[in-house]
């Protein structure tokens, strides 16, 4: 699944090529994605001027002159500029037309994104009203983790990884992010000292800093907005590796299921 880091690449790719074009029109050739793409979007967006590409947490916003549109890559999306020439695939079930003569193509293989209108009063789009900070804001930091930790006795891998708690960690990033800050996935969230969130959610950052750097981790469909890989898969230290020695002491990595999730962790250097 494309997380924050690719959502994130994605952003970066397309904003340029986007923000200040003129939607010529969006032809809809299948609509049937998690949620039905609504029939009047089409008509909304004809002759609309572009105004911003931004991003929260997983979602895409795109503003225009004439509302704005909210855009998922659900399991296996993604969205690649070309232009005209560029030869169809199977599941490109949406193309933005640009009056310069470019395209934006949204492929969905398995049809889990969307691409559904944001509310014309201007008030958050209900799929993103009760989400957590993010990750690289300075509202998340160690001391917000440890206030919304206390009592909690579920892993704390499960913890980061709550979209209410803060956007965006996913499996990888989080297993990366807990093997940085030596702090083993399936202990308690409670248990967490103060500190050890302080180093956490500084080893968020730097994982997913380093992730948007590297155009994202290209794991089965994944692509960045010009058809190409993402490399941050390179630079995994946990992720994948149980059974492999640490990089770090050599001590072969342990495996554990933490919400049906595999979670690769060092014994040794994380506690």
């Amino acid at each position: 699944m494309p997380e924050l880091p690719e959502v994130e690449t994605t952003r970066r790719g397309l904003s340029p090529l986007l923000e200040g074009q003129t939607i010529e029109r969006l032809e809809v050739r299948d609509g049937r994605l998690r949620w039905p793409v609504p029939e009047a979007l089409p008509e909304r967006l004809v002759g609309a001027r572009i105004a911003t590409l931004e991003r929260r947490a997983k979602y895409l916003l795109l503003t225009t002159d004439r509302g704005g549109v909210l855009l998922h890559l659900g399991m296996s999306g993604s969205l690649r500029h070309c232009t005209a020439t560029t030869p169809l695939r199977t599941h490109d079930h949406l193309i933005l037309h640009l009056t310069n003569g470019s395209q934006v193509r949204f492929h969905d293989p398995r049809r889990f994104g969307c691409c559904l209108p944001l509310p014309e009063t201007g008030a958050p789009h209900p799929l993103l009203a009760a989400l957590g900070p993010e990750p690289l804001d300075t509202a998340f930091d160690g001391d917000y983790l440890f206030q919304r930790s206390r009592r909690r006795r579920g892993p704390v891998k499960t913890f980061i990884m709550d979209q209410d708690i803060v956007v965006g960690v996913g499996n990888i990033y989080a297993t990366e992010a807990l093997f940085l800050a030596g702090i083993r996935p399936g202990r308690a969230a409670g248990r967490v000292t103060r500190a050890e969130y302080e180093r956490l959610a500084e080893c968020v950052r730097t994982v997913l800093g380093a992730a948007i750097e590297q155009g994202g981790t290209t794991l089965r469909d994944f692509l960045r907005e010009d058809g190409t890989h993402g490399y941050f898969r390179q630079s995994l230290r946990v992720y994948g590796r149980a059974g492999e020695p640490c990089l770090q002491c050599a001590t072969p990595l342990r495996n554990r299921r933490i919400g049906q999730r595999a979670s690769a962790y060092c014994p040794t250097c994380q506690r």
